[in-house]
């Protein structure tokens, strides 16, 4: 039964993770690191040890830094604690009664507890698969996009998100000529007030990437040489390669095959536990109530993967750990370190700490008045700073919050409560 504390140091038991991603590599580090001796499998789909996935669109993409510098771990690391990674594997159906995974190839692995950490896949365009067609999830995908943005070749890219500016301005640092359409009226704009989403879009055409707003891509052709896309108004746009950065889908076909209760991912309670017993869910799949931002939330992000990961793991070990972070997201562009923290919505008032016509400032966005979310260049202390006083339910004026004499650092020390990461 959920609660029930499993003995670390019988060997008998069993701890069974679905997902190589950050969410399941932290999680079998967790279980080991607090004592669990007992027998720990993780099943991933691909044919790599566990990895975190912001570099990938960063130096791995750039080809500055080594594969391995994803890796969380030396896949020794696992060897040594005898952590089976069953790399390349797939996971068919759960069977919550009997305490059995079915894998895709026939074989039943019991299981004691078991945690669904699956993450998600890419988002994609309709149409037959190309090579010069590509996203950026994997390593794979990394390191296919890598080979044509160091050979130059100029970029079409679908999708002004995160994803798509990332690799954006890692394609224009290479000196690809680049084309970023955005089917919204500005990029981050169902994310960010205008007056930050207008900055950002700003910052990529002064960088030469050629920013078109309210385009819809209805799909891209492989010409041979080159792709074609077609917009919804019959506009064409060419380029050598593209890249979809449309978003992701959370992979929760394995728990819907399984009878789980899923909506917008699997759901989960404060304690990472699905709808059945026993069986826990974490990181980009998960789908759990936050009384920080008041509602239910599934987050994209590699620090609520690793956090939310480990506190599952120690909750299957018997804890009665509640998850609960404020949201915060972090990229890299043209050596700008851009943050957001809280649940931003674009009709939030924003007001700015700093002049955002220049490359560092934080904006504080309110909504109803209360401090719901930062965003910030290069002013990461500010963003510690809001993210603490969400979380430890600090509501001051805003006036005092804006004004740029005020060091949020130590304002927020003063008034105390517990330290987050």
């Amino acid at each position: 039964m959920p609660g029930v504390r499993i003995d670390s140091t019988n060997v008998e038991q069993c701890m069974v993770i679905v997902g190589s991603g950050v969410a399941g590599g932290t999680a079998a580090l967790t279980l080991r690191s607090s004592g669990f001796e007992g027998r720990v499998v993780v099943v991933g789909d691909e044919n790599h040890p566990p990895y975190s996935r912001p570099p990938l669109s960063k130096g791995v993409l750039r080809g500055t830094d080594p594969l391995e510098k994803s890796f969380l771990r030396p896949p020794s690391w696992f060897t040594d604690r005898h952590i089976e990674l069953r790399a390349g594997c797939a996971a068919d159906i759960v069977d919550p009664v009997a305490h059995t995974l079915t894998m895709a190839d026939g074989e039943v692995l019991p299981y004691d507890r078991l945690l669904l950490a699956m993450g998600g896949r890419a988002r994609t365009l309709a149409g037959p698969h190309s090579d010069r067609v590509l996203t950026l999830r994997t390593i794979d995908d990394a390191l296919a996009l890598g080979e044509h943005l160091r050979s130059r070749e100029s970029l079409l890219v679908v999708g002004a998100g995160f994803i798509g500016a990332e690799v954006a301005a890692v394609a224009r640092e290479l000196g690809c000529a680049v084309t970023m359409l955005e089917g919204e009226e500005r990029p981050l704009g169902r994310l960010l007030p205008p007056s930050v989403s207008d900055w950002y879009a700003r910052i990529h055409r002064d960088q030469g990437v050629d920013l078109r707003t309210n385009v819809s891509v209805r799909e891209i052709a492989d010409e041979g040489t080159g792709v074609r896309a077609l917009g919804a108004d019959g506009e064409t746009y060419e380029a050598d390669v593209a890249v979809v950065g449309i978003g992701m889908i959370p992979n929760i076909e394995l728990a819907e095959r399984s009878w789980l209760r899923v909506s917008d991912g699997i759901d989960v309670d404060e304690y990472c536990l699905t709808s059945a017993p026993d069986v826990f869910a974490a990181g980009d799949v998960a789908n759990q109530p936050n009384p920080l931002i008041g509602r239910r939330v599934r987050v994209e992000h590699w620090q609520n993967a690793q956090h939310q990961a480990a506190t599952a793991a120690r909750n299957m070990l018997g804890n009665r750990e509640m998850f609960a972070e404020v949201p915060w997201v972090w990229s890299e562009q043209y050596g700008m370190n851009l943050q957001i923290t809280g649940d931003p919505c674009s009709t939030d008032e924003v007001r700015f700490r700093g002049e955002h016509e220049g490359r560092s400032f934080s904006a504080l966005l309110f909504r109803d008045g209360r401090l719901s979310a930062a965003v910030a260049v290069d002013r990461s202390e500010d963003v510690r700073a809001v993210r603490r006083l969400i979380a430890e339910g600090h509501q001051l004026d805003p006036d005092v919050l804006c004004d740029p004499a005020v060091d949020l650092a130590e304002l927020e020390k003063s008034l105390g409560g517990p330290a987050i990461g």
